[in-house]
């Protein structure tokens, strides 16, 4: 990296920095076009893989593709987010970012009843990017994947246009030899359940735009940080859940997804999802509070479905039942699939 200001660029404040393998060194703020791609790797790579090795990892990054041991299934899912359209700098650091794109992978293989097994990343940025927020976004990735003891096994980067940022993970998981959970699997007489909470990460939403954060902390954390709960997935599989879902887009979408895949109609007991409103009306309107927890997305909690006669593992709540029919009512009223739509926001 030249120490030298590219013609043209404004001046930048110096600040130290070391690369890896180089003497600590004085230079202006460094974006990403002061870096080849080589360096850039040479920074981040470390910083997403915090120097360990995981088991079933049998070759990690460096060559042209990365090789995982599996029992003979892979299940693959991937998400992508935008700058400006996923999170906003003002309201998430670089590493809310990567922890969330970690956290809605895995919550995605938690509801095929997968554990993961590797980590795909991909960055395309606008060359003035911070080198700062690269950085922290592969720590919170780094940090993320060590917490849920997932590898980062390789990805790729690129530039982008003036001012865009693009991050996304293909996550790969394994069933350890046993079947998928599908979303079509709900049949009538099956109890619904739900394994998380509702409505926090919108209700957290709500609150920064409102400029109110401080009045729920805790529905911020999780708008910037979800914590999905991974090992209910596994879980659910084990003791036959018949259907599941990762919650991503709000209850209700997730839900019509669900009745619509299986051919049934899915009842949710408003008496049993009150506790999550509940949660959630110090800080927001009776209404504001039930439309999060109905229709918010981002929330990453499970909703399965489960033969009557089945224990619930640890940490599932029943919320509702399967019947005959259609679409989802909530205590047998119809209801639209409202909830978050990428081309409908």
């Amino acid at each position: 990296m030249s120490d030298a200001t590219v013609p043209g660029r404004a001046m930048r404040r110096q600040v130290t920095v070391r690369f890896p393998g180089e003497q600590v060194r004085t230079t202006m703020t460094p974006r990403l076009a002061d870096l080849s791609e080589e360096e850039l790797l040479a920074v981040v790579v470390p910083l997403m893989r915090q120097n360990r090795r995981y088991a079933g990892e049998l070759l990690g990054p460096g060559d042209d593709a990365a090789v995982v041991a599996t029992s003979g299934a892979v299940v693959a899912t991937t998400d992508t987010m935008l700058r400006g359209q996923d999170w906003r700098d003002d309201w998430s650091s670089g590493a809310d970012v990567g922890h969330k794109l970690v956290a809605q992978n895995l919550a995605d293989l938690a509801a095929m009843g997968a554990v993961g097994t590797g980590l795909l990343v991909t960055l395309a940025a606008d060359p003035q990017t911070e080198l700062a927020w690269v950085r922290d976004l592969a720590q919170g990735i780094g940090a993320a994947c060590a917490r849920w003891a997932v590898p980062v096994v390789g990805g790729d980067v690129c530039g982008a246009a003036s001012g865009v940022v693009v991050v996304g993970a293909t996550a790969l998981g394994d069933l350890a030899g046993g079947a998928p959970v599908l979303r079509s699997g709900a049949r009538a007489g099956d109890l619904l359940a739900l394994a998380g909470g509702l409505g926090r990460s919108d209700a957290g939403l709500q609150l920064l735009a409102a400029g109110l954060s401080q009045r729920h902390p805790e529905a911020v954390a999780w708008h910037r940080r979800p914590e999905p709960p991974l090992a209910a997935g596994v879980d659910a599989r084990r003791a036959g859940a018949t259907s599941m879902i990762d919650i991503s887009d709000g209850l209700l979408r997730d839900a019509h997804r669900v009745a619509r895949a299986s051919g049934v109609r899915l009842d949710l007991d408003r008496a049993a999802l009150d506790v999550h409103a509940a949660y959630l009306r110090p800080a927001l309107s009776d209404g504001d509070a039930w439309r999060a927890v109905l229709a918010g997305g981002e929330e990453h909690s499970l909703l399965a479905s489960y033969p009557p006669e089945v224990a619930l593992p640890t940490g599932w709540q029943v919320v509702g039942a399967v019947f005959e029919g259609d679409g989802v009512t909530v205590d047998g009223e119809p209801v639209a699939a409202a909830g978050w739509d990428h081309f409908r926001p």
